[in-house]
C-alpha cells in the first residue's frame, strides 16, 4: 500500500508538472490561468481535512490574491447579558449571504501592493467582507459593525475564516501555486476559488474555479436524511438513545 501511495503522488507531481509547463502557452493570450489538483473533496467518516492544490501562470511579473469562498447562508449572531447570576441571550442580529468559509491567501502583504479600495470592491480580507442585514432590518451602523467584528471572530475562531500573506509561492514572476487547506468542520456545498492578479494597485486580471465539498458514503445518507426528513431522524435519534440505555441497563443488570 506504501509503493501504491507513492506511486500515485508521483504521477500527481508529473501531471501538475505537465500542466505548470503548458500554463506559459496559455498565458501569451491572457494575463492569468490557473487551476486545482481536484474539483471534488468528497468528505467520509474519518475525514479530518484535506490540502487541493491551486497552481498557474501569468503572462508577467504581479502580485497574486486567491480567496476561497463557502456557500452563501444566514447566521444568527446574538450577544448574552449577565442577568444576576446567569447569563443570557439579549440583542441578536440576522446576517444573510454570509460565506460559510473564508481563506485568502496573497504572494506578499496586501498593504504593500493593494489598493485599498480594490480590496474594498472584491470584498479581498475579511475586513472587507460586505455582510447584509436579513430582512432589511434597521439597526444602528455601529451595532451592525460590531456584530459583523463578533461573527467574523467566531468564524475564525472555529477555524472557518482566515488569512495567510506572504504563502503564495512564484517561481520567475510566471508561475505560483499555493496549498488551500479545509479543515475537518469545513461545511459541504459549492465553493468559489478566486484567483487575483494585481499590478500597480489595480485587478488586471482574475478567474473563479468553483470546488465542490461533498459528502459519501453512510455519512451523506446520514447527512440527507436528517435534513430532508428532520421529524423521522429525530425519532429515529430518540429511538437508538432509548434502545442503548436499555441495552446498557440489561448488562449492568446481568453483571
Amino acid at each position: 500500500m506504501v509503493w501504491r501511495a507513492a506511486v500515485a503522488r508521483a504521477a500527481l507531481g508529473a501531471l501538475l508538472l505537465l500542466a505548470l509547463l503548458a500554463a506559459p502557452a496559455r498565458a501569451q493570450t491572457q494575463p492569468l490561468v490557473a487551476d486545482l489538483s481536484k474539483h471534488l473533496v468528497a468528505i467520509t467518516t474519518g475525514f479530518s481535512g484535506t490540502d487541493v492544490l491551486l497552481f498557474g501562470a501569468t503572462d508577467g511579473p504581479g502580485d497574486i490574491v486567491l480567496v476561497v469562498r463557502g456557500p452563501p447562508g444566514r447566521e444568527v449572531v446574538r450577544r448574552k447579558d449577565r442577568a444576576g447570576i446567569i447569563w443570557v441571550n439579549a440583542d441578536s442580529v440576522d446576517f444573510e449571504d454570509v460565506p460559510a468559509f473564508y481563506w485568502l491567501a496573497t504572494s506578499r502583504p496586501l498593504d504593500e501592493f493593494a489598493n485599498p479600495a480594490v480590496l474594498e470592491r472584491h470584498q479581498i480580507g475579511t475586513g472587507n467582507l460586505r455582510l447584509p442585514v436579513a430582512d432589511f432590518a434597521e439597526i444602528p451602523p455601529q451595532t451592525r459593525t460590531d456584530f459583523a467584528r463578533a461573527l467574523v471572530r467566531l468564524k475564525t475562531a472555529e477555524g472557518l475564516y482566515g488569512e495567510e500573506q506572504g504563502v503564495v509561492r512564484q517561481l520567475a514572476n510566471r508561475l505560483f501555486r499555493a496549498e488551500l487547506h479545509f479543515p475537518s468542520n469545513v461545511p459541504v456545498g459549492t465553493y468559489m476559488v478566486e484567483v487575483y492578479l494585481i499590478r500597480e494597485g489595480e485587478v488586471v486580471s482574475a478567474e473563479i474555479t468553483p470546488l465542490i465539498i461533498s459528502k459519501v458514503g453512510v455519512g451523506a445518507d446520514i447527512y440527507d436524511f436528517a435534513h430532508n426528513q428532520p421529524a423521522l431522524y429525530g425519532i429515529a435519534a430518540i429511538i437508538v438513545a432509548v434502545a442503548a440505555g436499555w441495552l446498557a441497563g440489561v448488562a449492568f443488570r446481568k453483571s
